[in-house]
């Protein structure tokens, strides 16, 4: 589970920035709460992030979205580190920006720090936190060993040793421990390449494989809510498709051969609008096309292809899963979705959300976050003050972000949408344009 997570010179967050999954005492919605016995704290199962246009929203997510690449994939040597800035100030051109995580991974909790400049990492730490204490396992400072010393087993080892040495400048060693088989920081890894999933607005094929197994149970429930959801749509099938008429090159095809393994399948975005799962079966690759299903007048069932589908209906169908999973928990990934309203209804969207946090309990280990304009969603009989992130943009360009909990006197039954569109809380667009103008 996400705990914090927090930016500074990044794109229009000058300072800090800080987003806090931990609870406050607010009283309202509390059988929802991830209760963590072991620090003895409670988590909030979902922040909701609302501002004007350009007020950070999408910049705060595009931070995560850098330091998932960063961590996941190798550097090549010489290569720029693509951070962003803040552009206003020329004195953070040379001025590092810093990440700072506090994660919870098989109940146990991280903290895990990195500043960068485009040219190198300059600092790096992974701590593991008690309830009492804090326990370095390795700090990196620029021009210093990498330092175990406070943990005797990852000290006496001279593999690591080695590798912590042969750690390229703009490589982060957590990247480079993994990329040589070592596994002490494998969970943390993991954490970030398989739990943490990015959604932006045009991400398509998000767990939409569901939708092909035709005698899946996962497939039925899916299929079930997606006629629910008055889409018109009574259920979604796949149909086979000769792989060579598939437009890519054959370079593409052989590194799919390759890449898939035995039994699997991976989902690709047609050039016309189209949803096609590649998969492997006896060494040989197949695909097959998303389609839907339509009642006909006749009582029988119309074929409908994707291109077919309303922009809103396919936003539906490719975040579905993303809810479906949520509310499953079986797994406990946490989700950021930037746009979450984007082409849905706004009854859609609310219908959605409501489904996740009434599954949510104190054993729920999975999160949601998301940006919205959706004023609906800012209800307190739905989500709860400290839920709710507000992001303002200052006369300088620079980002803040501040949650609806910290403001003092917001009673539990007061209208925050009348509030907020007053400028109470601020996050609101200082519009100039008059009919006058």
């Amino acid at each position: 589970m996400l705990i914090k997570f927090s930016v500074e010179n990044w794109q229009s967050f000058r300072d800090e920035a800080v987003i806090s999954m931990i609870a406050s005492r607010e009283q309202q919605h509390q059988d929802r709460l991830a209760k963590i016995d072991k620090y003895k704290m409670r988590l909030l199962p979902l922040a909701a992030i609302y501002g004007g246009n350009a007020s950070g929203k999408t910049k705060f997510f595009n931070a995560l979205e850098f330091v998932q690449r960063f961590v996941v994939r190798v550097t090549q040597p010489e290569s720029a580190i693509p951070r962003e800035y803040f552009r206003l100030d020329k004195e953070y051109a040379n001025k590092p920006t810093k990440f700072n995580f506090e994660i919870l991974v098989d109940n146990i909790c991280y903290g895990f720090s990195f500043s960068v400049t485009q040219r190198e990492v300059v600092e790096e730490k992974l701590t593991e936190i008690s309830s009492h204490s804090e326990k370095i396992l390795y700090y990196r400072v620029k021009g210093k060993k990498i330092d175990f010393s406070n943990d005797s087993k990852l000290k006496s080892d001279n593999r690591l040793r080695f590798v912590a040495d042969g750690t390229r400048d703009n490589q982060l060693f957590l990247t480079a421990s993994i990329d040589q088989k070592i596994e002490y920081f494998q969970t943390i890894y993991d954490w970030f390449k398989h739990k943490l999933v990015l959604i932006t607005p045009e991400t398509a094929f998000v767990g939409v494989g569901y939708y092909f197994e035709e005698n899946n149970p996962v497939s039925s429930s899916m299929n079930d809510i997606l006629a629910k959801l008055d889409t018109g749509i009574t259920r979604l099938g796949g149909v086979d498709v000769p792989i060579d008429s598939i437009q890519m090159l054959e370079s593409v095809k052989i590194k799919l051969l390759e890449e898939i393994p035995e039994g699997g399948s991976v989902p690709l975005l047609h050039h016309s609008g189209g949803r096609v799962v590649i998969s492997k079966s006896n060494g040989l690759i197949s695909a097959k096309r998303l389609v839907s299903y339509h009642a006909s007048i006749d009582g029988k069932e119309t074929l409908f292809e994707m291109n077919n589908e309303s922009a809103g209906t396919l936003r539906t169908i490719d975040i579905l899963p993303v809810f479906y999973d949520l509310c499953d928990h079986k797994d406990s990934k946490i989700y950021v979705v930037d746009e979450i309203d984007r082409c849905l209804h706004t009854m859609m969207t609310q219908a959605l959300i409501e489904k996740y946090l009434q599954s949510c309990s104190s054993s729920t280990r999975s999160q949601l976050l998301f940006t919205t304009h959706d004023l609906l969603l800012m209800d307190q009989d739905l989500l709860r003050r400290d839920e709710i992130w507000i992001t303002e943009r200052d006369n300088n360009g620079c980002s803040s972000i501040i949650s609806l909990g910290d403001y003092k006197g917001v009673r539990y039954d007061k209208d925050i949408r009348k509030s907020y569109l007053k400028g109470s809380f601020g996050g609101i667009p200082k519009i100039l344009l008059s009919a006058h103008n």
